[in-house]
């Protein structure tokens, strides 16, 4: 029994960390009033870069690196389109993990030689773990405490009446964006090296499960980071009862597969009104 409950633990941190660091991303961006629902399409594209250019350098930082960089960039790409040509927040992030979707299916087809696919480095995952736990308790001292962070907020909460008192919603917006990036950047990197390998959609929707955490925990950071640990733990749960009994009856693995994603929608139905919205959240 012991055991059980020593491996959901780490489970839910080896399971959570990923969604942590893209949670803290998105709430970057949403506490600033850009919607992004495209957190799934970085994720993606920095663990497929990171692949890509750690097996052709045969070194993991350059390709973390590089992935990191994939990341800020789709970021850059979506205040593009929402703060200059104010395209549709949620359009933008679907043409986003549209992108990244297509792009790392054409890079999957690198990685189709299972003996390149084994050279791949990866990185040590002791720094993610220490990096997703620290997140939250920065970015909700900065986001209270510092100059910067009130700027967040506030263009989040009105970016009109910012604007009055000489906040610029636009550069404010473009620095929480590029932190989004760099987040999501180690969430994807961090992905891959949980895998040791590169498949095409590894990400698997953990990116929609990270902005439901940012919901569910009423955009703030430390909330979000417990429900991010919470889907941890019911992802790990297929490590520990794959193959059990109930009743007689062996439970497919499909079933603890899916759970975390059925205990997203219940959660979402449960919350969804309850929390409250950044009131800038999507205005121009």
């Amino acid at each position: 029994m012991e055991s059980w409950v020593g491996t959901l633990l780490v489970g839910a941190l080896i399971y959570g960390a990923p969604l942590v660091l893209a949670t803290m991303g998105g709430y970057c961006s949403e506490r600033g009033g850009v919607i992004n629902i495209g957190l799934e399409g970085k994720m993606l594209i920095a663990a497929a870069v990171t692949a890509l250019v750690g097996a052709g350098t045969e070194n993991a930082y350059f390709g973390l690196c590089a992935g990191i960089g994939s990341a800020v960039l789709l970021s850059w790409f979506h205040w593009l389109l929402t703060q200059t040509y104010q395209i549709d927040h949620i359009v933008s992030g679907m043409a986003i993990n549209a992108i990244a979707i297509g792009s790392s299916n054409f890079l999957d087809k690198q990685f189709t030689d299972p003996d390149r696919a084994h050279g791949i480095p990866t990185l040590p995952l002791n720094a993610f773990y220490v990096a997703a736990l620290l997140a939250p308790l920065a970015l909700a001292w900065f986001t209270h405490r510092t100059r910067g962070g009130l700027r967040l907020l506030a263009v989040g909460s009105d970016p009109s009446k910012s604007r009055q008192m000489g906040v610029k919603p636009l550069f404010v917006r473009f620095y929480g964006l590029t932190v989004t990036g760099v987040l999501c950047g180690l969430s994807g990197a961090l992905i891959f090296s949980n895998s040791k390998w590169f498949t095409d959609g590894m990400t698997a929707g953990r990116g929609f499960i990270a902005l439901a955490a940012l919901i569910l925990g009423g955009w703030r950071p430390i909330p979000a980071a417990i429900a991010c640990l919470v889907f941890g733990f019911f992802d790990s749960m297929q490590i520990i009862f794959q193959g059990t009994r109930i009743g007689g009856v062996v439970v497919p693995s499909e079933f603890w597969s899916s759970l975390p994603y059925v205990i997203t929608v219940v959660a979402l139905a449960g919350f969804l009104g309850k929390s409250r919205v950044p009131s800038g959240l999507g205005k121009p």
